[in-house]
């Protein structure tokens, strides 16, 4: 008999690798990966035309979309973690000494206001450096995945849509998630991944960025598919956090050495489940209000599929 197959995306990285390579697999069907090269166009084909039955998914543009009533749930799979100092970006001739300077300016943003690293970028220039995030002008490049969110009046776009055009040139003095090499550019906190360490050490702060949403219509006809999707992506993940503990990685990557610094102060450095991330994700959600992405804070469980609400790996 034929397996159902589930049209699947999601970036290969450590966590994924046995899944995607079919070292693991849920009990009763098979995932059907489509690779995307960009996978921001993942997330947009699902946030505008529920493309895919299982996908790889930024949170805010999760919490986004499910506040406009986008047909899809979150299963508590957090694929990717990052530290965001460094995404705090100035145009160093222009003067600016720190975040704490950018009351009055204009910050760029790379693609929408509501990208998740701008996000937890800003979270870190209002809770680490006292800025009231109202009294910035937030420039984005691009538009926003949720076509129906309309963003605050401090939220104006980038008239070029050039936001590294812009920023190594000084016609905006700083942006945050901008993607450019220039000599100009730097990071506006010093040792940024040291930064991000001493956050996660001192106040808890380990950003989640990328989540795992499936179809509405597909958890309505088998809730089943929910908790075989999460078991068979914490398998996966149990898999590479084994090889990093054991140092089995021999080329380390970006995400890679998140991990490991993680791993100075808890035993998993990826844990899948709301009770291990529930701080994390009331600050997210806590900082989605108070940047306007949206209206007022919701219960963390209800943005998670029920079946997997007590689930931890």
């Amino acid at each position: 008999m034929t397996r159902p197959k589930l049209r699947a995306v999601t970036r290969t990285q450590g966590n994924n690798r046995a899944l995607k390579e079919g070292l693991v697999s849920p009990a009763d069907f098979d995932f059907e990966f489509e690779e995307i090269p960009v996978l921001v166009k993942g997330f947009r084909r699902m946030v505008r035309e529920l493309a895919y039955d299982v996908c790889e998914m930024a949170l805010t543009t999760y919490v986004t979309a499910k506040s406009h009533g986008v047909g899809f749930t979150a299963l508590p799979i957090f694929l990717v973690r990052d530290f965001h100092h460094d995404a705090i970006l100035h145009h160093v001739p222009s003067g600016l000494k720190s975040p704490a300077d950018l009351t009055g300016e204009t910050v760029g943003v790379n693609r929408g206001y509501t990208v998740t690293t701008g996000v937890w970028a800003r979270s870190i220039i209002q809770d680490e450096y006292g800025v009231d995030l109202s009294g910035v002008t937030w420039a984005p490049s691009g538009d926003e995945h949720v076509e129906t969110y309309v963003p605050p009046e401090n939220v104006v776009p980038l008239a070029s849509g050039d936001l590294a055009g812009d920023l190594s040139a000084g016609r905006i003095k700083a942006a945050v998630g901008a993607k450019l090499s220039h000599p100009d550019v730097a990071p506006m906190i010093e040792n940024p991944f040291d930064a991000g360490v001493a956050a996660l050490k001192g106040r808890g702060l380990y950003p989640i960025n990328h989540l795992v949403v499936v179809r509405d219509t597909l958890l309505e006809q088998n809730p089943d598919i929910a908790v075989q999707v999460f078991e068979a992506f914490a398998a996966s993940k149990q898999l590479y956090v084994g090889d990093l503990k054991a140092g089995r990685i021999a080329d380390l990557t970006e995400a890679d050495k998140v991990h490991l610094a993680a791993l100075e102060v808890m035993d998993d450095p990826l844990p899948y489940g709301i009770a291990p991330n529930y701080d994390v994700l009331e600050q997210l959600i806590g900082h989605a209000v108070t940047q306007k992405i949206i209206p007022e804070k919701v219960d963390v469980e209800s943005l998670f599929a029920a079946p997997t609400r007590n689930l931890v790996a």
